[in-house]
């Protein structure tokens, strides 16, 4: 596993990335270690996932659970360990327009790039679970009104997710989409859209960046990257794929050992030790044992 050179200015990357929309292909990272993974391979951003940050912190699904210090103690994880953009979910805001206006001060502080918020009532649900129910757009529009306020960074951008495609159908959550752009949005994310033909109406419907969500097992066709991209979505968003594949991975693991199958390096069940102390950057804390040895 080869180690990324650090780059500055996730912020200006970031920015850049909205500048001109190219469908950039971003996974999601429950936890440092995920992220680390991501930057390895290349990806250029990062989703900090709050699906992902409930089903691995708590074992529970994501309905709601997790709260603004469970989100700000992973994004200073994961800003620690990587030098990507990170585009963080937060859910609701945790409370009102006041506590969001608290909230994008909190996870600005702890390494976020964008701020996701969302216009369910709270405690809300996965977006590709049924039972949703979404505030009134105006209730909304203040929680953007007070995200915008309350960044330190005018870089750090704001991100509306809309999940009245859902309770309300389409034509709403594009007109939430548009209110929510002209509140001061800086990307918008109409949550599970079922067809291509909605994907291709929200691509073209709002003059701003988008963001499309696929869930491997979800209700959003899994349409090829380009695809998206010459639809004209920003980002395309796989949020919790690395955790279904490390979920199946240790699924597979333990059931072999558990059966009394190989579970060595050569049974492929498992990375590799030196692959594993790699991206935990074992070498270079074995270096720095060096360079300090002396005292």
């Amino acid at each position: 596993m080869t180690q990324t050179t650090r780059r500055t200015d996730p912020a200006d990357r970031l920015g850049q990335m909205i500048a001109k929309p190219r469908g950039v292909l971003m996974p999601g990272a429950a936890n440092a270690l995920a992220a680390r993974l991501i930057e390895d391979l290349g990806y250029e951003a990062i989703y900090v996932t709050g699906a992902g940050v409930t089903n691995t912190w708590f074992g529970l699904p994501d309905l709601g659970f997790m709260g603004l210090t469970d989100m700000a103690a992973h994004v200073t994880a994961i800003r620690a360990a990587v030098d990507l953009p990170l585009i963080v979910d937060a859910d609701t805001g945790f409370g009102n327009a006041v506590n969001t206006w608290h909230t994008v001060r909190t996870l600005e502080a702890a390494g976020a790039n964008a701020i996701q918020l969302e216009d369910q009532v709270s405690p809300k649900r996965c977006g590709h679970f049924t039972g949703k129910a979404v505030v009134p757009t105006s209730e909304m529009v203040a929680k953007i009104h007070a995200a915008c306020d309350g960044r330190r960074d005018p870089r750090t951008l704001i991100m509306a997710r809309t999940d009245a495609r859902a309770v309300e159908g389409m034509a709403a959550a594009l007109d939430r989409a548009s209110a929510y752009r002209e509140a001061g949005a800086d990307i918008l994310f109409i949550e599970a859209p079922e067809s291509v033909d909605e994907l291709r109406a929200i691509g073209r419907h709002a003059d701003a960046p988008q963001l499309v969500n696929l869930v491997v097992g979800g209700r959003t066709p899994l349409l090829p990257q380009a695809e998206l991209a010459e639809m004209g979505f920003a980002f395309v968003l796989y949020a919790n794929i690395a955790l279904q594949a490390a979920l199946q991975g240790m699924t597979q693991a333990l059931t072999a050992l558990k059966e009394g199958r190989d579970v060595g390096e050569a049974s492929g069940l498992v990375a590799p030790f030196k692959v594993r102390q790699d991206v935990v950057r074992k070498p270079m804390t074995d270096a720095m044992d060096t360079k300090y040895a002396g005292g």
